[in-house]
């Protein structure tokens, strides 16, 4: 029997990083229950005080092929590498100097949303094309590939 899969975020603004993926994978903001017109809406009828409405977030694949994506307020800030990253694969198809090239400018798009670019690695033929390490706006490690 398969599973879905959700990737969580442990993060200090659950509504920011939110955007940023929401932006960098093409994905939206998951809709608020069923009845209310907002999340605003939603969590102020729920009783949810006000300091506490930014807990938690989650994004969405449009087309529901993707994993959903969910944000959690954590105390402790970001403290090493990430064991598990994100592979943003943002030139599927194409090869040398062109996926590099798809590769840059995904890369400065996502920079100028906040994200901290970190190195980039040249293809080294046969099984490695190229890459380009980013990270989000709270320092989460992510590879445009």
């Amino acid at each position: 029997m398969s599973r879905e899969v959700q990737i969580t975020f442990d993060c200090g603004d659950p509504a920011g990083l939110a955007a940023f993926w929401a932006e960098a994978l093409g994905y939206r903001l998951q809709d608020p229950p069923a009845g209310f017109a907002s999340w605003e809406q939603a969590l102020a009828e729920m009783g949810i005080p006000p300091e506490h409405r930014n807990d938690a977030s989650a994004v969405v694949d449009p087309e529901g092929r993707g994993p959903r994506l969910y944000f959690q307020k954590v105390p402790e800030g970001k403290q090493a590498k990430n064991r598990v990253h994100l592979d943003v694969r943002a030139a599927p198809g194409l090869q040398g100097d062109e996926r590099m090239a798809g590769l840059e400018a995904e890369a400065q798009r996502l920079v100028a949303r906040g994200a901290t670019r970190l190195e980039r690695h040249e293809p080294a033929a046969p099984l490695d094309a190229g890459h380009i390490v980013l990270a989000d706006p709270e320092g989460n490690e992510f590879c445009l590939d």
